[in-house]
């Protein structure tokens, strides 16, 4: 007689659903950082699907009805998009911080701040 385990099924619901939640959290970041404001939203689902490849079905499913399961491939390019898009931003970062070093603003607080904020996460600090 073969029987349902309910603590395996139990811990593959919760395994599911924080491979949801990564999902969905990277795919909020991604469409934010595209977002040029109000009433943009729809816009920057549609230039994140163009410039990472995931589908705007996706996107929007993953912000208005978030799915019990995601696929491993969408979960894998949600995760090097957001991963590509955090890079990027921390090169643009470490670029805006040695325009105002080379200005003779390196001592402001501002300047300290992000440098600060910079080298934690260069430091190995990932929560992807």
């Amino acid at each position: 007689m073969v029987r349902k385990d309910p603590l395996h099924s139990e811990q593959k619901r919760m395994s599911s659903a924080a491979f949801v939640e990564d999902a969905s959290r990277w795919a909020r970041a991604l469409v934010s950082s595209e977002s040029r404001g109000p009433g943009d939203l729809e816009n920057a689902m549609r230039r994140v699907e163009r410039r990472h490849g995931i589908p705007y079905r996706t996107l929007w499913g993953l912000r208005y009805r978030q799915p019990k399961d995601v696929l491993t491939s969408v979960y894998f390019a949600l995760q090097a998009a957001y991963d590509a898009e955090r890079a990027r931003q921390l090169k643009a970062l470490q670029h805006e911080i040695e325009i105002e070093k080379a200005a003779g603003r390196a001592s402001s607080n501002s300047v300290h701040a992000a440098q600060a904020l910079l080298d934690s996460d260069m430091g190995g600090s990932d929560e992807g």
